[in-house]
C-alpha cells in the first residue's frame, strides 16, 4: 500500500506541474476563449454551431482561437502542426508513469520492481506495458518528447542507464533485488 501511495503522490506532482500552462492561459486572459471552445452545445458555441432542428455544423470562427491556444501551449513545435498516432497518445500517457516508477526505484523508495508492478496493476489497472516494449523504446520516446515538449517527459537517470545497457526493466529489477538480498 505504501508503494501505491508514493507512486500516486509522484504522479499527482507531475500533474500539478503541468497545470502551470492553464494558469499561464488565465494570466494571459485566454481562458474565455478556452471556455468558448469547450462549453459547446450548452452555450451554443464551440467546435460546432448548434441551430435548432438541424445537425451541428463546424464553426470555422474558432480556428484562430485554437491556433493561438496551440501556440501558447507549444503544441506546434516550430510553428507546424504535429501528426500523432493513437499509439503515441497511449504512450504519452503511460510512459511518464513508468518514468516516475523508475525514479522511485532509483531513489530506493521501493526495493523491488515487482512491488511497483503490483501497485500499478492492482491500484491503477495499469498494464504491464513497459516490460513488453522495453526500456530502450520508453527511453527514446521520453527523450524525443522532452526535447519537443519540455521536462515533463525527461527520462529518469535509472531509465537512461537501463536503455543504454540494453537491459530489460523487469530482468534488471529481479537481478538487482537478488544481488541486494543475497549479496551475489
Amino acid at each position: 500500500m505504501l508503494v501505491m501511495k508514493e507512486l500516486a503522490r509522484r504522479v499527482a506532482n507531475l500533474r500539478i506541474r503541468t497545470t502551470s500552462l492553464i494558469m499561464d492561459l488565465r494570466l494571459q486572459d485566454q481562458i474565455r476563449n478556452v471556455i468558448r471552445v469547450l462549453l459547446g452545445q450548452k452555450m451554443n458555441t464551440g467546435h460546432y454551431i448548434y441551430e435548432k432542428g438541424s445537425k451541428p455544423k463546424p464553426d470555422l470562427s474558432i480556428l484562430p482561437i485554437v491556433e493561438e491556444l496551440r501556440r501558447l501551449a507549444n503544441i506546434m513545435p516550430g510553428g507546424k502542426p504535429i501528426s500523432i498516432t493513437d499509439q503515441e497518445i497511449v504512450e504519452m500517457i503511460l510512459f511518464p508513469i513508468v518514468n516516475e516508477a523508475c525514479h522511485v526505484l532509483y531513489e530506493g523508495m521501493v526495493i523491488q520492481a515487482s512491488d511497483l508492478d503490483i501497485a500499478c496493476v492492482l491500484g491503477m489497472s495499469f498494464p504491464s506495458y513497459s516490460f513488453l516494449v522495453g526500456a530502450k523504446h520508453v527511453y527514446n520516446s521520453l527523450k524525443k518528447w522532452s526535447e519537443l515538449y519540455g521536462n515533463f517527459y525527461k527520462p529518469s537517470r535509472y531509465m537512461e542507464e537501463r536503455a543504454i545497457q540494453g537491459i530489460p526493466l523487469l530482468r534488471l529489477y529481479i537481478c538487482y533485488f537478488l544481488f541486494e538480498f543475497y549479496g551475489t
